[in-house]
């Protein structure tokens, strides 16, 4: 019997903190404890990880298909060791493939790109959840303009994936303003992950995909998001699962000093 993975959205953290345990302590204890979960939940190792990150945006639809990914430090002031992180997943040509096939004959134009390595929003999160690095990973851009609909039904695209023994993750941020982090951000990113939480856990499948295209509409939605780019993952995650049920994995009230994050899967563990 042909098993359906979930799908994930991951609030991913700030920078490479994985690698920075010295520095951080136990500021993202709970963040870990939460990817690191996430195998168990599965009960299984599947063939591949297909990562919609925040960190990557193209004017079409690109998806990673190096065998080798190099890697991609897009932070800055991190101590020197963090420029020399390897996450030595490999790539799977065959999977961005298929990625590409599902999305053009879903209408979209979609690239391959040979060169893409992985970026923070992509190795920060897979360390914990496979620190062997065993899994295989493709990257999927976001389209520029953000555009919630064709994110939404890209991930519709993309559902046949998960009998296909591919995992899709949705990494971004559930509050992402750099201006208005610490103590700043607690009132606006509550208002915001109540929301959030609200739509995603108690509305109806069609009442969450209308309100998640109305998603500048929620209390602090701009304060949350001045730039939505750590948003717009949770719409392919959504959609690609767009009539199961959501389920909180991860949700505390004072990272960063004063951010409410939280991380949602959607679709049942496999039986």
């Amino acid at each position: 019997m042909t098993k359906t993975l979930p799908t994930y959205f991951i609030s991913h953290g700030g920078g490479p903190w994985p690698y920075m345990k010295e520095q951080y302590g136990d500021t993202f204890a709970q963040l870990e404890a939460s990817l690191q979960d996430i195998p168990p939940q599965l009960g299984l190792t599947p063939k591949a990880v297909l990562v919609i990150t925040a960190h990557w945006e193209e004017p079409d639809f690109t998806i990673s298909s190096s065998p080798h990914p190099p890697m991609i430090y897009d932070y800055s002031g991190f101590p020197p060791h963090t420029y020399q992180i390897k996450y030595s997943a490999p790539g799977d040509p065959d999977t961005a493939l298929r990625v590409q096939t599902l999305l053009k004959d879903a209408g979209y134009v979609a690239h391959l790109d040979a060169q893409r390595g992985f970026d923070h929003g992509t190795f920060t999160v897979m360390y914990p959840i496979y620190p062997e690095a065993q899994v295989p990973i493709v990257q999927l851009s976001l389209k520029q303009g953000y555009d919630p609909q064709i994110h939404l039904a890209v991930g519709r695209a993309l559902a046949p994936l998960r009998q296909e023994d591919i995992l899709i993750i949705g990494s971004g941020l559930s509050y992402h303003n750099l201006r208005a982090f610490g103590t700043r951000a607690a009132v606006p990113s509550k208002e915001f992950d109540d929301w959030l939480q609200e739509v995603l856990l108690r509305s109806t499948p069609d009442e969450r995909t209308a309100q998640l295209c109305q998603w500048e509409q929620a209390p602090s939605a701009r304060l949350a998001h001045p730039q939505e780019d750590h948003l717009i993952p949770l719409m392919v995650a959504v959609g690609a699962a767009e009539t199961e049920a959501a389920t909180c994995v991860y949700h505390e009230e004072k990272l960063f000093g004063g951010v409410v994050a939280s991380s949602f899967r959607f679709g049942d563990t496999p039986k």
